[in-house]
């Protein structure tokens, strides 16, 4: 007994640890970031461009996925669809996260900010002439009002959306089903 080496009855090691924490684990990240979204918003007073609110839906399809999978804990086919749906997600993300970084690339619009919030145009609008000027990047999508060690809120949410698909790919790929 005195030779065999310790082993903890639950392991410490997240990428050995369950498929439920794991998505668990991204559910949170998920949550975590939409919440300083929304600080942001709220408290640092930077209203969302279209592209954000596009963005913040992403983090919310991928968030929902990631807790129903941690709830359900699913079977093998399951876990795929959920990896597949969350690996678009993250598509989508990423997607919107680098054409917001490529119009910020772009010389100032001399035409101001945004002609109308999204629920606005939600509202009054066609949902295709919605896309289409979400897309366009109408008003403020170009500015830079924020960074983090020099890069932009955009640049950041590119790579939660891809770090948040490598992991649900990781979780894919546990055994443990149980916490």
């Amino acid at each position: 007994m005195l030779d065999q080496p310790f082993q903890p009855g639950i392991s410490v090691n997240l990428l050995n640890g369950s498929y439920r924490l794991s998505h668990f684990l991204g559910f949170l990240a998920c949550a975590g970031l939409l919440g300083y979204a929304i600080f942001v918003q709220f408290a640092q007073h930077l209203q969302p461009c279209p592209l954000c609110i596009l963005q913040r839906l992403g983090f919310i399809f991928m968030g929902l996925l990631f807790l129903i999978a941690a709830i359900l804990k699913p079977a093998a086919t399951g876990r795929w669809i959920i990896f597949v749906l969350i690996g678009l997600g993250g598509l989508f993300g990423i997607a919107v996260a680098a054409r917001q970084l490529w119009l910020q690339a772009q010389p100032p619009n001399p035409f101001g900010s945004c002609a109308a919030p999204l629920n606005y145009m939600l509202q009054t609008l066609p949902i295709g002439e919605v896309a289409r000027k979400v897309f366009t990047g109408l008003g403020d999508c170009g500015e830079v009002r924020w960074r983090f060690l020099g890069m932009s809120m955009p640049f950041w949410s590119m790579g939660w959306f891809g770090l948040l698909a490598i992991w649900s790919w990781l979780g894919l790929r546990r055994k443990k089903a149980i916490l």
